[in-house]
């Protein structure tokens, strides 16, 4: 395997198409602590913001390998292929640098309780053993219906939460509105990853919330987290005593229409992936006009 070829398995293995999910509730939590307060401590923002991409790109790693080995990652699977499942790299060496994300994750975030205490500790604590739980230990997260409810909880609450805190040392019910915005949005990504594994998922025993739910539901379900989030809009704006720019992210509203669309319409398969890596640029497009709007 030649050098170019091993840097791009590595590159497709972190999924690179998805890693906005990290980056958005960092950005939004630190530039509500801005509007609020006028300035920014820009080093913890920055590890913040690496140690949540690194905890996201170790819970993909795990989950590569993880689902190799329980055999999910299999012929009838539609999505993207895997790196571990389609022999590029060995399980071990995509194990040992899901722990080496894991791993200097942890380091940063000694950093990062330093300048935030107790509360940072006990959140990077449950991130970390969340993302590897995910697809780790006897219940995997990912084989349950919780899977919408720990990126909500992880890559909403928590990281949005938790970005404000280390600015502000304080939280409100605003910063809680727009961390579920972000959250929401992050779920729809895996809502769209499981409506498309769902027939593969339920042939090996993956009980996500499609397989449990059905189709239809799932469709409802997917609605539901696109959407809701414009429906929080005048509350977060009555809550933080924010302008109109609050309503900056109406703008990507025909995006999340068109998803909806397409994706009761489109046929699973290879064109479905497109519909997931578009839910993914649906949430970061909502938090760069959320956090623009925050500032005006």
């Amino acid at each position: 395997m030649n050098q170019s070829f091993l840097l791009k398995v590595w590159w497709l293995a972190i999924r690179p198409k998805t890693l906005s999910i990290s980056l958005v509730p960092v950005m939004v939590g630190s530039s509500m602590a801005y509007a609020e307060t006028g300035a920014i401590t820009w080093l913890p923002l920055l590890v913040a913001l690496l140690a949540a991409m690194l905890i996201q790109i170790g819970t993909n790693l795990h989950n590569d390998v993880s689902d190799f080995e329980r055999g999910a990652d299999n012929a009838e699977r539609l999505g993207p292929a895997r790196a571990t499942a389609s022999g590029w790299l060995a399980p071990v060496a995509v194990r040992r640098a899901a722990f080496a994300c894991f791993g200097l994750a942890v380091l940063l975030g000694i950093y990062l309780v330093w300048h935030g205490s107790w509360p940072i500790l006990l959140l990077g604590l449950c991130s970390v053993a969340a993302g590897w739980a995910y697809t780790g230990g006897p219940r995997p997260i990912a084989y349950s219906a919780l899977g919408e409810l720990f990126v909500w909880l992880f890559f909403g609450l928590g990281a949005v939460m938790g970005s404000y805190y280390l600015q502000t040392f304080s939280l409100g019910w605003s910063v809680f509105i727009a961390a579920s915005m972000v959250g929401l949005l992050a779920a729809a990504v895996i809502a769209v990853n499981n409506y498309r594994d769902l027939d593969s998922d339920r042939k090996i025993g993956k009980n996500t919330l499609a397989v449990r739910i059905g189709r239809g539901a799932s469709q409802a379900e997917y609605a539901l987290l696109l959407f809701t989030p414009y429906l929080l809009l005048p509350l977060l704006a009555y809550l933080s005593h924010s302008g109109w720019g609050v309503g900056l992210p109406l703008l990507s509203l025909p995006l999340s229409l068109s998803l909806w669309q397409r994706f009761r319409r489109e046929q699973l398969g290879p064109a479905f992936n497109l519909v997931l890596a578009q839910t993914a640029q649906l949430q970061l497009g909502f938090g760069i006009l959320l956090s623009i709007g925050l500032l005006l």
